[in-house]
């Protein structure tokens, strides 16, 4: 009877730690952010509206873009900065997994595709035409992950927030300097904002 309660607290650790590590995952499987594709050349916002995952050109190593091979022709003069690239991604059951479309803007084309985090860092994705060619990538993690907000899954109006933590100021009371730390904290100011609200998603999100 002397040793129930040390057995019992350790019992009670050992949950803890179980517990503590099965966390992990579900923590690491968010994808809403801001993620660089594996050639470098962009960046791609994804957040959740209304239950379900969308992603947008948020960042262009070439700015000035446009979607000169969409098949639509009304539409090959829109800008590719804010462009829809993850379309009506929802969730799998049991997995964290989403399914929805892909638009690829090198040729046009939309693909079924999936997405899957692999870490905190890393996003997989698959895209298959038809059923078959299909083909994926890897991309980079570089800010996020974005919260949601009941209105429309982000909060409207405000910036993004990385979640890393802010740089140290070495204890300094300059207001200058405290205001330099807490604007690196934030995403650049793109002109994308909260992507929910671009038209081009507002009118299926909502």
């Amino acid at each position: 009877m002397l040793h129930c309660p040390r057995d019992f607290m350790r019992n009670v650790i050992l949950s803890g730690m179980f517990l503590t590590t099965g966390l992990a995952p579900a923590l690491a499987a968010d994808p809403t952010g801001d993620w660089k594709v594996a050639d470098g050349v962009a960046n791609i916002r994804i957040a959740e509206c209304n239950g379900s995952m969308w992603g947008v050109v948020a960042w262009e190593k070439a700015p000035g873009g446009h979607d000169t091979s969409n098949p639509d022709a009304s539409k090959r003069n829109r800008p590719t900065l804010g462009m829809p690239i993850l379309i009506d991604m929802k969730k799998k059951p049991g997995v964290d997994q989403w399914e929805g479309h892909v638009y690829n803007a090198k040729d046009g084309q939309t693909y079924n595709s999936t997405i899957k985090p692999t870490g905190a860092d890393q996003l997989e994705i698959q895209g298959c035409l038809l059923g078959f060619l299909c083909g994926g990538e890897t991309w980079t993690r570089v800010a996020g992950p974005i919260p949601s907000s009941p209105a429309n899954s982000m909060a409207k109006g405000t910036p993004k927030l990385v979640t890393s933590a802010a740089p140290k100021t070495t204890g300094s009371t300059n207001p200058a300097a405290r205001a330099s730390a807490q604007k690196q904290t934030a995403a650049p100011s793109d002109g994308v904002g909260d992507i929910c609200l671009l038209p081009d998603i507002s009118r299926f999100a909502h």
